[in-house]
């Protein structure tokens, strides 16, 4: 074999390593994703995780007076103001969290079509809103 081919070999399997590395980070990066969606998106039906069985993540305003605490069990509707999903959640709420205010769940969508949260973010200021909620929000004339 000459130099040459010997160096087109060498630089050859380095490109196909290369190759092979970036498709198998991209894989494992896109299997962990967690997307967010909107109250609207989930009872439109509109969201790819529907039949998937992935976590993805919620976001909107807590609903005012639809708040039920029971021990660390919490209900409370989470809203878009066009549309509006239960939520389930058990474990230790933020001390931000309350009727008004923005919330991001992360979790997956029950049999009942409740939301079952296992994650519960409370906003604390306007820069921790997604830009998606944002955008929802001023198209209904809240923000």
């Amino acid at each position: 074999m000459t130099p040459k081919r010997t160096r087109l070999s060498v630089v050859l399997i380095l490109l196909a390593g290369a190759g092979l590395a970036t498709f198998l980070t991209a894989k494992a990066l896109g299997n962990n994703l967690s997307y967010f969606r909107t109250p609207t998106q989930v009872v439109t039906g509109a969201y790819p995780e529907k039949n998937s069985g992935r976590s993805f993540r919620l976001g909107g305003l807590v609903e005012k007076g639809s708040v039920v605490r029971n021990g660390i069990s919490l209900d409370f509707k989470i809203t878009d103001l066009k549309n509006e999903i239960a939520v389930h959640y058990e474990g230790v709420v933020p001390d931000l969290f309350r009727a008004g205010q923005g919330v991001i769940v992360e979790g997956k969508v029950g049999k009942s079509g409740v939301f079952q949260a296992s994650v519960l973010l409370a906003k604390h200021d306007a820069k921790y809103m997604p830009p998606e909620v944002k955008d929802e929000l001023k198209k209904a004339g809240h923000v």
